[in-house]
């Protein structure tokens, strides 16, 4: 299965054809959230869009990108095992990273990691399992190193172009999850769908890793660095 191949499938009739559209929910849910709580909530926080605005939304961005691969993974439901180990590896890693560095450009290390390791296990454990303990021991693995190291690359960029930064680590991300996407699109060529379903869970689970992190940036604590 070719690259042409794989992007014919976007608008095709397999889950990959379903990537964008997952996308596109998750990208609406969490606009809707945000545009209703700036005029409830956010226009009243100060300093929000200097200190909240770009990090809340390269989450928004990044959510879209992490439940499609979701999506892609759990309409199989079982794949061979090195397949299932990258899926889980790169899945708990990226999602752990990424919130990692968004909580802690917020927050800190200490509680960007908490929650990028919670984040990055719970996606790692979830996909991972598609290919038994094997998979799930990369996930927990991958997201529980993810959280850390996305934190700490935050809290040590304090001082320079950290918003610069969060961009790049996000396009680099997303490049890797693309891939990902491509890489299960060869796994699963021959392979009979074993799941489907609306997008449903895709709005819910927006909703609610949005409605979380939105909490933990705000009015979760922060460290020495950050309470100014």
């Amino acid at each position: 299965m070719s690259f042409k191949d794989f992007m014919k499938e976007l608008n095709g009739e397999r889950v990959e054809g379903e990537l964008v559209k997952t996308i596109f929910y998750s990208l609406m849910t969490s606009f809707v959230v945000l545009a209703i709580l700036y005029f409830l909530v956010f226009k009243s926080v100060e300093n929000f869009t200097a200190k909240y605005a770009i990090y809340l939304f390269l989450s928004a961005l990044s959510y879209a990108l992490i439940l499609a691969s979701v999506r892609q993974t759990k309409a199989y439901e079982e794949l061979p095992c090195m397949a299932g180990m990258m899926i889980g590896m790169t899945i708990g890693m990226i999602s752990g990273f990424l919130l990692g560095f968004y909580v802690g450009s917020t927050n800190g290390m200490f509680v960007g990691s908490v929650f990028g390791m919670l984040v990055g296990i719970s996606f790692g454990i979830w996909n991972g399992k598609c290919c038994g303990i094997m998979g799930i021991m990369e996930g927990i693995m991958a997201g529980f190193m993810g959280g850390l190291m996305g934190a700490m690359t935050a809290v040590m960029l304090i001082n320079d172009n950290l918003k610069i930064m969060s961009i790049v680590v996000f396009l680099v991300s997303a490049l890797i999850l693309f891939g990902l996407n491509y890489m299960i699109y060869k796994e699963t060529a021959q392979m009979e769908r074993k799941s489907k379903e609306d997008y449903f869970l895709t709005i819910v689970l927006t909703f609610i890793l949005l409605i979380l992190t939105i909490a933990i940036m705000l009015i979760g604590p922060k460290s020495l660095l950050f309470r100014q």
